[in-house]
């Protein structure tokens, strides 16, 4: 496995039989051009994600101390920001963040969003019928997250577009991009996360004085509160991060059912099959590729000694193909049963916050797209994004047997 690079093309448009690999011959594998750790077999990663005591979510101000001061001092404007996110916070200061960000995505809040969610997709997709137009990210994945979070937020819908811009500038950093982007990707991070703090801050001064049934207002108004630093953190990862995650669940799962169309037509033919079809996706093409932690203290895996300090690379898209795991894994199957479970979302404490919500819209989306978009298939070529942490595709131009052509500009 000498030469792997985890941005290069081979690892971006066909990783698996790499994972494979590890897996097989070298379940922990040091990568040099990363400096990191690779933990492929699905037991290893699942015990990095529930042993926090060992294995760290606190990993920016470990990753300042070992940067040279000329790096530090690039990246330190953006990272600084990124360090008090909750995700990257381990116990009790996560356990205070998480409870409450918990109270105010409760099962309650999130269902009784059902029927507005249904409604703005069928709202997206006679738009996008309307128009004629072929990108399906453009068109539907892209505005339905962002609008979702803007309503939860107290934010005015029409904003959603600036929600979108500000999220891709982060995705740059928080997941590591490669391309074209990698040179400047922490400056622009740190243009659209100073925009978006200024405008949550506004946002939150205005819930303050006049509250709504938003999620600012519902935290607003608990007995123990954020300070305004925590909630704009808060703020700002969960629009980030909600966008990001639905958005590319819902391609990927485009991407999944029209590269297998047996599975497609037999979730046509039933939709109460969606649920099982989604935690599929969430499997075999999730839009979590790794995750990041460091090592608090020394420990052996498989023959390699990691040393306190270390940072590991949890490597999900390996995990949920594990053939010790999951029968048959390399196979997509939306009737494959839910146990064992798979690590896509992550687990432990730090399980993703926005699951909840991202499975109910795409579970919400899914049979709509369907029906409005009968024949739905790919118009050329899937191109993947050069990513650390995400799986998600460059653009996604769908075709289907109603569409028509878009009118002529005037």
């Amino acid at each position: 496995m000498k030469g792997l690079d985890l941005l290069g093309p081979e690892m971006t448009e066909q990783p698996h039989p790499y994972w494979a690999q590890l897996r097989r011959e070298q379940p922990v594998c040091w990568d040099g051009s990363q400096t990191a750790w690779l933990i492929t077999r699905y037991e290893d990663v699942r015990t990095g994600l529930t042993e926090p005591q060992l294995f760290s979510s606190n990993r920016i101000a470990p990753l300042l101390e070992k940067l040279a001061p000329a790096r530090r001092a690039k990246l330190e404007p953006i990272l600084s920001i990124m360090r008090d996110w909750m995700v990257v916070t381990d116990p009790p200061a996560h356990t205070r963040l998480r409870t409450l960000a918990n109270a105010a995505f409760r099962g309650q809040r999130i269902a009784a969003m059902k029927n507005w969610i249904a409604e703005l997709v069928d709202g997206l997709l006679d738009e996008f019928v309307r128009s004629g137009n072929t990108d399906f990210m453009a068109g539907v994945a892209y505005p339905l997250p962002a609008t979702v979070i803007a309503r939860m937020l107290g934010a005015p819908q029409e904003d959603r577009d600036r929600f979108q811009r500000w999220s891709d500038e982060l995705a740059l950093v928080a997941f590591g991009a490669g391309g074209e982007a990698r040179e400047e990707r922490h400056e622009r991070a740190l243009r659209g996360v100073t925009e978006l703090q200024e405008y949550l801050r506004e946002l939150i001064a205005t819930l303050r004085k006049s509250p709504g049934d938003d999620m600012i207002s519902f935290l607003l108004g608990q007995q123990e509160r954020l300070d305004d630093d925590e909630l704009l953190s808060l703020c700002t990862l969960i629009l980030f991060a909600g966008h990001e995650t639905t958005t590319n669940l819902l391609c990927n799962s485009l991407v999944c059912l029209t590269q297998h169309p047996d599975q497609l037509e037999e979730l046509r033919a039933d939709p109460s099959l969606v649920p099982n079809a989604v935690e599929e996706v969430l499997r075999y093409e999730g839009p979590i590729k790794i995750l990041v932690r460091w090592v608090t203290e020394d420990v052996e895996l498989h023959g390699q000694r990691i040393r306190s300090g270390d940072r590991v690379y949890l490597v999900l898209q390996s995990a949920n193909r594990d053939e010790r795991v999951f029968d048959d894994p390399e196979t997509f199957d939306i009737r494959r049963p839910t146990q064992p479970v798979h690590l896509g979302f992550g687990r432990g404490p730090h399980t993703c916050l926005g699951a909840q919500l991202a499975r109910l819209e795409v579970r919400i989306a899914l049979p709509r797209i369907l029906e409005r978009l009968p024949g739905l298939r790919l118009a050329g070529d899937v191109t993947w994004k050069s990513s650390v942490a995400t799986r998600v595709v460059e653009g996604l131009q769908v075709d289907y047997d109603s569409r028509r052509e878009p009118a002529p500009a005037r």
